[in-house]
């Protein structure tokens, strides 16, 4: 039979454990670690024997050493912890959130103030800032006015955040995108 044919999938993989356990290490002596334990080299059924004695497993750590180091822990909780850190980790990393301010070449000063207003709570509130003015059909005309825009916008923002990348005309749209300045 062809195994390629739709019918005959196989059932997916299981994951095989990051570390070798109990039965499943090779090696024939071990270095013994954990609580509750001397520190030493054993046989491992010798280890496998105190592993069991206390209801824990015997995890192998160090597969390259010379013996191998084993733990001798509750491996099901070791996995736990391990997934509990990965996930502190990951929610500790700062997410990047960029906000958008539109504008038109020919904004005018309120509108200009207004925007600003909004501008400052972003960058107070942490977000980066993607400023840009819109062209819109034949206003491309006026790249110059939507630049002087862009550059007075950032010139307003100064004490608020920085310039990260200086105004630079893409397609129909003109962007420049500003940092918040960090608190010290």
């Amino acid at each position: 039979m062809n195994p390629r044919r739709r019918g005959n999938k196989r059932p997916p993989r299981r994951p095989e454990n990051p570390h070798k356990i109990n039965e499943h290490i090779r090696a024939t002596k071990v270095r013994l670690v954990g609580e509750n334990v001397d520190v030493d080299v054993y046989s491992l059924d010798d280890a496998k024997k105190i592993a069991k004695e206390q209801d824990l497993d015997l995890v192998e750590i160090s597969p390259k050493a010379d013996p191998p180091v084993c733990k001798v822990i509750d491996y099901k909780k070791f996995l736990y912890d391990q997934k509990k850190k990965q996930k502190e980790i990951k929610n500790k990393a700062q997410k990047v959130v960029i906000k958008e301010i539109r504008f038109g070449p020919n904004t005018e000063e309120h509108d200009l103030e207004f925007k600003l207003k909004h501008a400052i709570k972003f960058l107070q509130d942490g977000s980066k800032l993607k400023a840009y003015v819109f062209f819109k059909g034949r206003s491309i005309v006026f790249k110059d006015r939507g630049e002087i825009l862009l550059l007075k916008f950032a010139q307003e923002l100064e004490e608020y955040g920085k310039v990260e990348q200086l105004p630079k005309l893409e397609g129909k749209r003109m962007t420049m995108f500003i940092a918040p300045k960090v608190k010290k």
